[in-house]
């Protein structure tokens, strides 16, 4: 057993009452005063301490508290300060500084009057009574004592708590549990559990606080008392709790679970620890894509909150904003007043424009069915005077004369031109006699320069800025360029094609697609500033659905194909071919231009595909006349009877010429019906019947099979032609018959390359099986 060492000031006591200490009366007779400990100083606790004055009678314990600190204080009568001085030298109370581990409880005592007054020489029996007997107060002392303390607080006759004067002893075990009056009741005891923190002042009072070797002897004592005591409280427990059980300072206390070998695990194999380990993979693999998913949301999150940052700096501030779209405001309201005061002069002009071209385009006309009114009225004079055998000279009034000889006047210089061209294989009647005199040429270019002088003279007087095509572009570039969101919301690109439609008018006015010298669409100076300007938006927004898109296909269809409509109805002559040629090489570029920018058909160009057949059929109607004459009149061919047949025949193939041109623009049936149900079949293959099979025949049929398009015909299984072609078909077949027993037997072998490339490949081999024609059966292999 370990040496207890010897106890200097107190007893310590196995057990404690329900209050933490016990006291003495102080009226017991013989109560020894108490002496000083050895090892303890004059000087008070520290700041934050706990204070324990040591006075006779009083008895001071360690009880089964719970942690914390409680302070207590003594308090002596307002008489005992003289008695106390006029001592024996011994001090009123000692001070003990108890401040320990925070964790251990202060216990504290109070004094009372009467013990402060006890004689000295009593102190030799202190430890001698405290070692023989223990005098526990009963509870109406205790009463009383807790009665006279709180009457000594009313009166705030007691120690503040806040105490100034600290003791320098530490490390002195707190062995005496705190007095029951200074202590609450236990339901009104507050357990703190946690130290109360230290002030400043204490902390440094504390560790500066110089020691003495009686403290260094006193806390040595103190140290070997805990150990002695926590050596006792481990054999208690081993004794209690059985052996096997090693206990640590009660700081260290580690509880060990031991594995239990009764029980029964489940049964483990490799199958079972793979199962495991793949469904915890996927989790953390679901876990990481997860992570990913996230983390790239995150870096997305950054970039656009980045560049959105970067463009809020590089944002223009509220007064420049307000100066551009100011300004703007004002560039559009001044530009469109120079267009509505402009307007007017534009109208006027374009108006003039095609008035005289409506004039020359009607001089034509009229000038042609005149002359074929009076040429055939002297024919069927020309007829009858035949038919009577009368010698009598033909009266010609002079009307009809000039007229006859300024038709032939024209015809001898066309014949001179082709002549000096090298063009001898051209048909009479496929001229589009359009020449005009001196006195009207000069007239027509006369007004049209005067028109002209005009159109220059509409923006004579604006400035660059609100009548040329590319700077306003460029002013609304700019916009669409700084502000974006600005522009797409006013819906500019709505705008923009009303805006450049009065400019785009006063560049078409000297503009004629019926001539072969006319300026292309993709030439126009316009044209290009609006690529340029869609081209630029497009690399700007990066979107696929740009209003600005349409742009070029809103002002080919409000702008341009409405002139074009207006020269089909008005201005456009069928029957020329170089006219017809012109306008569809225009057609088809401004329609496949069309057609790129805009996926819908649009109104203005059906109404122009709407127009070139209303014209056309107007054409069949009004210019198409071949006159029939009996076989004995036409057989000579220097007649005036068969060159006017001629001419007219030949005018005919030359409109369905020039109808069959419009392939890939009109639809087939369109074509098909005006070409040869209403041109074919009606006018040109009774011409046909009404001729003498021979060469000629032969040539007319080969050019009229020249014109159809090959597209027809491109069905390799197609073993009939189609049934618009029945007509001309049996034709070909009634010549065939015809030929082979006349002299010219060898035309036959041209007329069955026709009905192959006409794709009557059953009408051309039974032909060959009748006429025994073996050697042509090759022609119809080939196709």
């Amino acid at each position: 057993m370990a040496h207890r060492p010897k106890r200097t000031f107190r007893q310590r006591r196995a057990h404690s009452s329900d209050s933490d200490g016990a006291e003495e009366p102080s009226s017991e007779p013989g109560a020894p005063e108490e002496q000083a400990a050895p090892g303890l100083t004059e000087e008070g606790p520290p700041s934050g301490r706990g204070r324990v004055e040591v006075t006779a009678g009083r008895v001071r314990g360690r009880g089964p508290r719970g942690r914390g600190r409680v302070w207590a204080s003594s308090r002596r009568a307002a008489g005992a300060a003289p008695r106390a001085e006029g001592g024996s030298g011994v001090p009123e109370s000692r001070v003990v500084d108890l401040s320990t581990d925070e964790e251990r409880e202060t216990p504290h005592s109070s004094e009372s009057k009467d013990d402060q007054g006890s004689s000295s020489n009593n102190s030799s029996s202190l430890e001698e009574e405290f070692s023989s007997i223990v005098n526990i107060p009963d509870s109406a002392f205790i009463q009383a004592a807790r009665r006279k303390r709180e009457l000594a607080r009313a009166q705030d006759d007691y120690i503040s708590l806040d105490v100034k004067h600290t003791s320098t002893i530490t490390g002195m075990k707190k062995n005496s549990d705190e007095d029951s009056e200074s202590e609450p009741d236990d339901h009104e005891k507050r357990i703190p559990f946690t130290p109360k923190p230290q002030t400043l002042k204490q902390r440094m009072a504390e560790e500066t606080t110089p020691r003495n070797e009686e403290t260094s002897e006193e806390g040595q004592e103190d140290e070997n008392q805990d150990i002695w005591e926590q050596q006792q409280m481990r054999k208690a427990v081993k004794i209690t709790e059985g052996p096997g059980l090693d206990l640590s300072y009660s700081s260290e206390l580690q509880t060990v679970k031991k594995f239990d070998t009764s029980i029964s695990l489940p049964p483990v194999n490799l199958e079972i620890i793979k199962k495991q380990l793949n469904t915890r993979l996927t989790l953390l693999q679901d876990t990481h894509r997860s992570h990913l998913r996230e983390y790239e949301k995150y870096i997305q999150d950054v970039k656009s909150s980045k560049s959105t940052i970067q463009n809020l700096e590089n944002s223009s501030n509220p007064a420049l904003n307000f100066k551009f779209y100011k300004s703007m405001k004002i560039y559009v309201e001044n530009l469109i007043d120079c267009l509505n005061e402009k307007i007017i002069s534009i109208q006027e002009t374009e108006s003039s424009m095609h008035a005289l071209l409506l004039k020359q385009a009607m001089t034509f006309v009229k000038r042609r069915q005149d002359e074929l009114k009076h040429e055939s009225t002297y024919l069927q004079q020309l007829s009858r005077r035949a038919e009577t055998s009368t010698n009598e000279s033909l009266a010609i009034d002079e009307k009809t004369q000039w007229i006859l000889e300024e038709i032939e006047s024209r015809r001898s210089r066309r014949r001179q031109a082709r002549a000096l061209s090298g063009n001898c294989d051209h048909q009479e009647g496929t001229s589009s006699d359009d020449e005009l005199s001196s006195a009207d040429m000069n007239d027509f270019q006369k007004t049209q320069g005067d028109i002209l002088q005009d159109h220059k003279k509409i923006f004579e007087d604006v400035h660059d800025d609100f009548c040329n095509i590319q700077h306003i572009l460029l002013k609304f570039q700019q916009w669409r360029e700084k502000y974006p969101d600005s522009y797409y919301e006013a819906f500019i690109s709505l705008w923009i094609p009303k805006l450049l439609n009065p400019l785009i008018r006063v560049q078409l006015i000297d503009w004629n697609p019926l001539k072969f010298d006319a300026i292309g669409l993709k030439q126009m100076p316009w044209f290009t500033s609006i690529e340029e300007f869609m081209a630029s938006s497009m690399e700007d927004s990066k979107k696929e659905d740009s209003s600005d898109k349409k742009i070029l296909s809103t002002v080919i269809n409000k702008t341009l194909i409405p002139r074009l409509t207006d020269f089909v109805e008005f201005i456009w002559d069928p029957l020329s071919t170089s006219q017809t040629t012109s306008l569809i090489t225009h057609c088809r570029v401004i329609l496949e231009e069309l057609s790129t920018c805009a996926n819908e058909v649009s109104k203005g160009k059906q109404d122009l595909l709407k127009s070139v057949v209303v014209r056309m059929k107007k054409a069949i109607e009004d210019d198409v006349f071949i006159p029939l004459y009996p076989k004995r009149t036409v057989e000579n061919k220097t007649s005036p009877h068969s060159k006017f047949q001629e001419r007219q025949f030949w005018s005919g193939v030359k409109l369905f010429h020039n109808i069959l041109l419009w392939n890939g623009l009109l639809p087939d049936d369109t074509l098909q019906e005006l070409g040869l149900g209403k041109l074919l079949n009606r006018y040109l293959i009774i011409a046909l019947l009404n001729a003498i099979p021979g060469p000629d025949v032969v040539k007319k049929c080969d050019q009229i099979a020249a014109y159809l398009p090959e597209k027809w015909f491109q069905n390799s299984a197609m073993r009939t032609s189609i049934p618009q072609l029945e007509n001309f078909i049996q034709f070909l077949l009634q010549c065939a018959h015809k030929l082979s027993r006349s002299e010219f037997r060898d035309e036959v072998k041209e007329i069955i390359p026709i009905l192959v490339k006409i794709k009557a490949l059953n009408q051309a081999e039974s032909f060959i099986e009748e006429y025994h024609l073996d050697h042509l059966k090759s022609v119809i292999k080939e196709v």
